[in-house]
């Protein structure tokens, strides 16, 4: 990138507040969102889903971010305090957490749209020339520099950032949008049953990833006029992208890789099944997402602890890890564990068979245990002699819950009802 084009794009960022929306529920993730929020939830061995959003916006140059979190946020909280806090106000830069706390009005966040105009006070003390609002669900690795650079290149009053997924995915799932030659947005469909298709691109769907860019003012006068409508729901969404296609200029900025033009890696880890799917592709010999490019690092808070440990080399009882991602402080004792991802402070005892699992950090393997496609809450303590996966009919007698593909959940409250019986 020429020298010039790197000090526009850097002005650009350093004029852009950006807004993070991090209070979802994550519902369709059933018991592992039940004490927390879903981009608090555990990803990658160390990370939780927030870290991607902000280390995005941190290596892209901006350094202004706001966090507005409202459902189970304290282990939210909690994080980003532990690994955010060290941006400095003085220096033009901070990461600051932004609670519902009723600050227009005497109700909670409505939707997305409500989210941002409950904090314009807050972002207009900023004075940024952007709002970029980004959704805090998603995994994946952005420079948001390249999305304001064409935000302004097309003269656009908002930019909605957009990525081709298959139209069953979509269905009920994503917003979709149809654009012309040119991108400009001519149809914005929240969540259909039906999505529309890219033309020349069968089966195929433009579906939103949550992330907009604004130029300030617009934003502001429209979260105005979305307010004084009673039987608005909030949300950009269901009432604000659709009420300004036509009279104003929205464009989509689809998601690509600058080198290759191919869909770069984006996942939407809503369901267990694609939470599941997420963390086993970590631990193929070359994921598509790279955790160890050292030039886009994902930035977090990692507790200090032990080197992993992997002990006792006898027939019957070796301590190995076969492609296996497995985080510091991990003991694996006498046990083989294949095709998994182990999070910090997992103990697995000694004979034990671990197949294709999730084992979220702190949580204890009895001996004799054999787990199989299965996603272990943080600090379960797995009973000696467990079949977890195996048998999916005892799966759901223990109280288990087991997915349409065949994923099994474990927690600590299931444990406990089960040794309660």
């Amino acid at each position: 990138m020429p020298v010039q084009e790197k000090r526009y794009i850097s002005n650009l960022t350093r004029e852009t507040y950006a807004l993070i929306l991090a209070g979802g529920r994550g519902s369709r993730l059933h018991e592992l969102t039940d004490w927390r929020a879903k981009p608090a939830t555990f990803f990658g061995g160390k990370f939780r889903i927030i870290d991607f959003p902000l280390s995005n916006c941190i290596n892209s140059g901006i350094r202004r971010v706001g966090i507005a979190t409202q459902y189970k946020s304290h282990s939210l909280i909690r994080h980003v305090n532990r690994a955010w806090s060290h941006f400095k106000k003085e220096l033009g830069e901070s990461v600051e957490i932004l609670p519902a706390s009723q600050r227009q009005g005497d109700g909670w966040y409505a939707g997305t749209a409500d989210a941002v105009f409950q904090n314009i006070d807050i972002i207009r003390h900023e004075l940024p020339k952007y709002v970029m609002i980004l959704s805090g669900d998603h995994v994946y690795r952005m420079d948001y520099g390249d999305l304001l650079a064409k935000h302004v290149e097309n003269g656009a009053d908002m930019t909605v950032c957009c990525v081709e997924v298959p139209v069953e995915e979509a269905a009920g799932s994503f917003g979709v949008m149809t654009v012309d030659e040119n991108n400009k947005v001519c149809r914005f469909d929240e969540k259909p049953a039906v999505p529309s298709e890219v033309p020349g691109k069968p089966g195929i769907t433009l579906a939103s990833m949550g992330n907009y860019v604004f130029n300030t003012q617009f934003l502001f006068d429209e979260l105005d006029k979305d307010h004084a409508i009673d039987a608005s729901s909030g949300d950009f969404g269901n009432d604000i992208i659709p009420r300004i296609i036509e009279s104003h200029k929205v464009f989509a900025f689809p998601f690509r890789d600058p080198n290759n033009e191919k869909q770069p890696y984006w996942r939407d880890v809503g369901t267990l099944d694609s939470f599941w799917e997420a963390n086993m592709e970590l631990v193929s010999p070359e994921p598509q997402l790279d955790m160890y490019d050292e030039s886009w690092p994902i930035w977090t808070y990692q507790e200090q602890t032990a080197p992993a440990k992997f002990v006792f080399d006898e027939d019957g009882r070796r301590g190995m890890a076969i492609d296996s991602t497995v985080s510091g402080g991990v003991i694996v004792s006498g046990s083989t564990v294949k095709k998994s991802l182990l999070f910090s402070k997992v103990r697995v005892n000694s004979f034990c068979e671990i197949n294709g699992a999730v084992i979220l950090p702190g949580a204890i393997i009895g001996r004799y245990c054999k787990i199989s496609k299965a996603i272990i809450d943080r600090s379960c303590e797995i009973p000696e002699g467990m079949e977890i996966g195996i048998d999916h009919e005892a799966d759901r007698a223990n109280g288990f819950r087991v997915t349409e593909k065949g994923v099994v959940l474990v927690t600590r409250d299931m444990i406990a009802a089960m040794n309660n019986d």
